[in-house]
């Protein structure tokens, strides 16, 4: 039986651990860290989800929790980007949120920081749509003892539009030919984008101070939802309920509603046809200028040849 060298070394394989630092963290200290860490990290992330709970405050900024079947998110949305919002939100809806995740230090709580947001599906914007229509007739701007009429003699028109394209060339040759007489001041703005309704807005405000028109048309071509979203817009909706001026809304093709038509004091099914109704009285007169001018040529053609007739039946006297 083989028995073990005792005289030969023997390993030790016990250990201690190293002695270190105990580093102890403020709370407040350990949790801006981490929100470094996770505003470094998540500065601009995409979230989709079901908004519930949501709570908008008094001063303006919206608190709701984002969720799905697994998990939920708290959100903050401030006043000034909540502003900009094309709908409103409420329980129930899937949104899809931009913004950045942080932590909440006062609550040690992970929240989203909410830049944008916009709901999922492809009725998004038509949703948009019908909630800013319904709150805005409920605040009574679309009322009709508040539509002004159009004068019926204007002297001059100014138009809201792009300065190329259809819009202007078929506005300008239908004034020229029923009323030449009628000066039109163009405005010239972007149909489309996110500067659209600030341009818009500024020209109608614009064209109120300048006491060189006698009413406004706000015209462009048809197009998508997207393509005339700048007027579904309040900004552009508030504009024209505060002109003093009338307005009149020709966007997009006859079967296009915007918001803006609702505001305006007039909806127009095109910008021609806008063109149409602003020279209408003038036109008529023309018209019925133009009518009477033949009935009078007419009547002294007649009493010319009755005139001739009657001369020539006269007797001729000879000498």
């Amino acid at each position: 039986m083989l028995r073990p060298d005792t005289s030969a070394p023997q390993l030790d394989f016990s250990f201690e651990e190293p002695q270190t630092a105990r580093r102890i963290w403020p709370v407040r200290e350990l949790v801006g860290v981490v929100r470094e860490l996770v505003e470094q990290k998540y500065g601009d992330v995409w979230v989709e989800g079901e908004i519930s709970n949501f709570r908008p405050a008094p001063s303006g900024h919206l608190y709701f929790t984002l969720k799905d079947a697994d998990a939920q998110l708290p959100v903050v949305l401030f006043r000034r980007q909540a502003m900009l919002l094309r709908f409103r939100p409420e329980d129930g809806l899937h949104v899809l949120v931009r913004g950045k995740v942080s932590v909440y230090e006062q609550r040690g709580q992970m929240q989203l920081v909410a830049e944008t947001m916009e709901p999922v599906g492809a009725g998004s914007l038509q949703l948009a749509f019908e909630q800013l229509k319904e709150r805005l007739k409920a605040e009574g701007l679309f009322d009709a003892d508040r539509k002004r009429p159009l004068p019926a003699f204007p002297r001059a028109v100014g138009i809201v539009t792009s300065p190329t394209g259809a819009v202007i060339r078929d506005f300008l040759n239908i004034v020229a030919r029923r009323h030449s007489g009628l000066s039109v001041l163009l405005f010239p703005v972007s149909v489309q984008g996110d500067q659209a309704p600030v341009e818009v807005e500024a020209a109608i405000a614009a064209l109120n101070a300048s006491g060189l028109v006698d009413v406004i048309v706000l015209a462009r071509g048809g197009g998508s939802l997207e393509d005339l979203a700048a007027f579904n817009s309040e900004r552009v909706a508030r504009a024209i309920a505060a002109s003093n001026l009338p307005v009149v809304s020709a966007i997009g093709h006859e079967t296009d509603f915007t918001i803006a038509d609702f505001a305006a004091d007039l909806r127009a099914p095109t910008p021609s046809a806008a063109a149409e109704l602003i020279t209408e009285a003038q036109h008529k007169i023309a018209e019925r200028l133009a009518n009477q001018a033949h009935r009078l040529e007419r009547a002294a053609s007649f009493q010319f040849l009755q005139a001739r007739q009657r001369l020539t039946r006269l007797p001729v006297s000879r000498a």
